[in-house]
């Protein structure tokens, strides 16, 4: 059952406003009843509701976002997709980063009882899966965005990346390419296994490094290659900045891109367009994800339906000079 105001209240032998004026830190409440109703509130576990809040300032109309950080390659669009239809909608944002780690993501968690907003969008910052899903079970309504193969137990939307992978690899062999490199973030990430599983559906290869999304891991993982003389002649980068790190990598040992190694990335940030040669590169539509999450969000606050099922979108493969077709 989920805990209601009502039940902080008659705990708190306080008033349903007492405590929404607690929840908006108002100062009419003196400093020993706030702290006993704040000790209650987490004792309860309670998530406020737009409506609890709005017993002390009316309806929040606010959405809040958790993102891993604000420096990720992709996170802008992502954002403005989100901010687009929040805004559009007539709600406000508060905007959460969990850059500083554990750190940040218990500031976040003392804040959600605190704080006003009616629903969450998350991007998923790393190991709080666990947290959010007690949040959504506690009754606060959240929607994942990019979920990464995990498949959580509440809304969210998702990419094509098997098919992603696939259309990579397909590209690579209808241009006669058979011995591909492929440079993987961790593997603990669902979104990685699937883009891997579905490139080796098409063109089967043993040759594969895995690391983090960096453009340092597609240098190194190409250097190393090439040292070790294991021969290939395409890359298959799970990121665009790995891609450019291998683009680097194989310009500095002498190798022409695409005569001697063709090279395809993954997400077609903007930067795609201006490597040398520009990237081919398999794109996630950022943007619309944003848009569809906030969209599944607002839905779920007036009361629609939401589907159990991620909404996925589809990727698209974008060819450019680093891979050309035949």
């Amino acid at each position: 059952m989920r805990v209601t105001i009502s039940d902080v209240a008659r705990r708190a032998r306080v008033s349903k406003t007492t405590v929404s004026r607690v929840l908006n830190t108002r100062g009419e409440v003196d400093p020993a009843t706030a702290a006993r109703v704040r000790e209650v509130i987490d004792a309860l576990g309670y998530v406020p509701s737009s409506g609890a809040v709005g017993l002390a300032r009316g309806a929040s109309r606010t959405v809040g976002v958790l993102t891993p950080s604000l420096t990720w390659p992709w996170m802008g669009e992502v954002l403005q997709g989100v901010a687009d239809t929040v805004e559009a909608a007539g709600y406000g944002l508060l905007l959460y980063t969990c850059h500083r780690g554990a750190d940040s993501v218990r500031h976040f968690t003392d804040q959600v009882s605190a704080r006003a907003f009616d629903g969450l969008l998350v991007v998923e910052p790393e190991n709080t899966l666990d947290t959010l899903t007690s949040l959504y079970r506690g009754g606060l309504p959240v929607v994942l965005v990019n979920d990464r193969g995990h498949r959580p137990a509440f809304p969210s939307v998702a990419t094509t990346n098997r098919a992603g992978g696939a259309s990579a690899a397909a590209h690579l062999s209808a241009s006669g390419r058979s011995r591909p490199l492929v440079v993987t973030g961790r593997r603990d990430f669902g979104c990685v296994r699937e883009r891997l599983d579905g490139f080796r559906e098409v063109l089967p290869t043993g040759l594969v490094v895995e690391g983090e999304f960096t453009e340092a891991t597609g240098r190194g993982a190409v250097e190393r290659a090439l040292a070790s003389g294991r021969t290939f002649d395409c890359v298959f980068a799970h990121n665009d900045l790995i891609a450019a790190g291998a683009l680097r990598a194989l310009r500095e040992a002498g190798l022409r891109v695409p005569e001697d190694v063709s090279v395809v990335g993954f997400d077609d940030l903007p930067m795609a367009r201006h490597t040398e040669p520009p990237l081919t590169t398999v794109r996630q539509p950022m943007r619309e994800m944003g848009r569809a999450a906030a969209r599944l969000l607002l839905a779920g606050l007036d009361g629609e339906p939401i589907p159990d099922e991620p909404v996925v979108l589809p990727t698209e493969l974008v060819v450019r000079g680093s891979a050309p077709g035949a």
